[in-house]
């Protein structure tokens, strides 16, 4: 029997129905990319040969992974698109190497005081918030001691490019390692991490860094023991140190991206960097808070929800603030998009504008609380020169990070009680029948009629 073959009208037959389900699977796979894509907030080149092995083994009992927050938004209004890898590497080594930055630079006060950042009154505080003449020094911390060893300090010096930070104080999270690296973005990119006798304690117990004669490294985190006494008794408030206070920590770092224990890095900082400060021309990166978008709803939630045990203190920051030109955000904030930022993931390219913003911020946690985003758009707003930002959807942060609780058992006495009494108090008296704010809260509502 011969062998069968194809007749023409059959084999023209068969090309045409391959044809249709090829166009019918292009149809399908473009419908989804467009339904796919609508939804997503990032649009990446993945880094090209990306690191495959663990960065850290884990004891099975330190659980780094566990307790992960879901995230349910899905709709995006304003997509991030990230560059090819490679090109953004050679992107951002260029501008470290060649980057010409202005002869400004900002004049830190170096006098010792008995708080860390000198505790100033609120009229002495907001006569630095005009920094018009660049030969004025600014306090700016440091005025008391942050004890790291002098090889840490070093080390910290030599970071020239770009650093990742973070901190964990009173062993309140894990340790977690970033994902999503390019092969050469550990030459390029420094991570540190501060943690305290308490958070070391923690470690231990889970036979993690127990020869202290050896480099601490926790796969790419370089680990900063700050040992002894802290200038702050508030554990939250010792870790807006290294939060706000990094360009001081780091002074020869060109960009930095602050990285909130509780969360974990999916993409790589480099393109981060490129596509969120370098492609948008800004000083500063930072989200929008999920819900509130004036600084009294997220001062209200804060004292309805006790993140600051003393209500009183948090009353008579608002009415500081208030009382010295904060207003609620309208469109005539623009392109400030939100008073209320959410401040787990902040980036910077370090200059003049978001130094002085940094300190000027830090200078406020100090004299009230360690909630940074009740001082957010105060200094903001009424500091000069003016810092650029680029304040970014909330879909993008949750597609760029992985958001965890914090540790839910009390280690080694970790978690230490918000101390009630604040030192900082409005100059002026307060008139216990009028409450400064309350201009604020008809503007907020659209009720107010001057």
């Amino acid at each position: 029997m011969g062998k069968a073959t194809w007749s023409t009208p059959l084999l023209f037959q068969s090309k045409r129905l391959c044809f249709s389900l090829l166009y019918l699977f292009t149809v399908l796979f473009l419908a989804l990319y467009s339904s796919l894509s609508s939804t997503k907030c990032i649009f990446r080149s993945s880094p090209f040969d990306p690191i495959q092995t663990p960065l850290f083994f884990y004891p099975h009992t330190y659980g780094e992974h566990k307790y992960a927050i879901p995230t349910l938004r899905s709709s995006c209004v304003s997509p991030v698109f990230f560059s090819d890898y490679w090109l953004v590497l050679k992107e951002i080594q260029d501008f470290c190497l060649n980057s010409s930055y202005s002869p400004l630079v900002l004049r830190y006060q170096r006098k010792r005081s008995g708080s860390f950042a000198g505790n100033f009154s609120t009229q002495k505080r907001l006569s630095y918030f005009d920094h018009s003449d660049d030969k004025a020094e600014v306090p700016c911390g440091f005025m008391n001691e942050f004890p790291i060893n002098g090889s840490d300090r070093f080390i910290m010096r030599s970071c020239k490019d770009v650093v990742v930070v973070s901190a964990i104080f009173g062993d309140h999270d894990k340790i977690r390692q970033p994902k999503g690296l390019g092969s050469k973005t550990l030459e390029n990119v420094c991570f540190f991490m501060f943690i305290d006798d308490i958070t070391l304690r923690g470690l231990h117990a889970h036979n993690i860094l127990l020869d202290e004669t050896e480099e601490n490294k926790m796969g790419v985190w370089r680990i900063i023991r700050v040992k002894g006494k802290l200038p702050y008794k508030n554990q939250a408030m010792n870790g807006v140190i290294p939060k706000y206070l990094v360009h001081r920590l780091f002074p020869n770092a060109k960009f930095s991206i602050w990285v909130d224990a509780k969360i974990q890095l999916t993409v790589d900082p480099l393109m981060l960097i490129h596509s969120l400060i370098i492609l948008e021309d800004v000083d500063m990166a930072i989200s929008k808070h999920p819900y509130y978008i004036h600084t009294l709803e997220e001062a209200m939630a804060t004292a309805r929800w006790r993140k600051w045990a003393d209500v009183e203190s948090l009353k008579t920051q608002m009415e500081t603030y208030c009382e010295n030109g904060l207003r609620p955000w309208t469109p005539e904030k623009l392109p400030y998009t939100t008073d209320v930022p959410d401040s787990a993931l902040i980036l910077r390219k370090h200059g003049v504008e978001s130094n002085l913003f940094s300190c000027l911020l830090f200078n406020e946690l100090e004299a009230f609380n360690p909630r940074d985003q009740l001082a957010f758009a105060f200094v903001r707003d009424r500091m000069n020169p003016k810092v650029k930002m680029n304040i970014f959807e909330v879909e993008v942060f949750e597609q760029i990070v992985v958001e965890y609780r914090h540790n839910l058992k009390h280690i080694l006495g970790s978690f230490t009680e918000v101390p009630k009494a604040k030192r900082a108090r409005s100059d002026a008296s307060v008139n216990g029948s009028s409450w400064k704010c309350e201009n604020y809260l008809l503007e907020m509502w659209g009720e107010s009629h001057d």
